[in-house]
């Protein structure tokens, strides 16, 4: 059954054309795992943030109002939780993932007032844009079911995902800069502190024809200088966090 419901909430994600849409689909199955609220959104200050936010949710409106008015995006507690784990986490592990502050009381304490009494949040990390995260709450008196907790998980990834592409932030393939296999070495190594002579040394070319491959991909990415250039193709996925580390 689980299974079923799961695949089905994947297909009906992946052919959603609105974020209204997906928001009806996400009140159903939330509501289908014993949640009365959702929340998907990025963790920045939604209507101050200078790219396009995230932000899909069926949390009360005195919510809403509150949280924008205090700027909680970047420094909610489950927000901040969420950034320590790439797997979903029951509200009541809270104190297990950071110090939860005098302030961070009072945030929770205000969420149960206004009628979110406890809730499971599945994080959402993507090299090169904002942290987010898929919550789902319940009301006053009523407990989830913790055996749909792997749904959860999968629901949560799925819809963030889902709201990227309908949102635009998604890139698309046609929106990333195009690199070659030897501008995507000479980037590696310069992400590992070599200097373009080393390059040309370690991959067997010329130091004029390192520093040509570099200059191309720079152009590319339209930046001026390595650090930036390695920053791109690392949140772009040309390079990954490790390729980047000394072993």
């Amino acid at each position: 059954m689980v299974l079923k419901t799961a695949q089905a909430f994947a297909f009906a994600v992946e052919t959603a054309a609105t974020i209204d849409e997906l928001a009806t689909l996400l009140e159903a199955i939330a509501h289908e795992m014993g949640f009365q609220h959702y929340a998907l959104a990025h963790h920045v200050d939604v209507p101050r943030a200078p790219q396009p936010a995230i932000r899909v949710h069926n949390y009360p409106g005195e919510w809403e109002a509150w949280f924008d008015a205090e700027r909680l995006g970047p420094s909610d507690p489950v927000h901040r939780a969420s950034h320590l784990t790439s797997v979903g986490f029951p509200w009541s592990r809270l104190p297990q993932l950071i110090v939860i502050t005098k302030r961070d009381e009072e945030i929770l304490a205000h969420s149960r007032r206004v009628g979110l009494a406890d809730g499971f949040t599945v994080p959402a990390h993507v090299p090169g844009e904002s942290a987010g995260s898929c919550s789902f709450a319940t009301a006053h008196g009523r407990t989830f079911r913790t055996e749909w907790m792997p749904l959860a998980q999968f629901v949560g990834a799925t819809a963030f995902e889902g709201a990227r592409r309908l949102s635009g932030v998604r890139r698309t393939d046609q929106d990333r800069p195009r690199l070659s296999d030897r501008q995507r070495d000479c980037i590696y190594w310069a992400a590992r502190g070599k200097s373009d002579w080393e390059t040309s040394q370690i991959l067997g070319i010329g130091h004029d024809t390192a520093i040509q491959h570099m200059k191309e991909a720079r152009s590319r990415y339209g930046v001026t200088n390595r650090t930036q250039l390695a920053i791109h193709a690392l949140y772009d996925g040309a390079l990954t966090f490790t390729d980047a580390l000394k072993r």
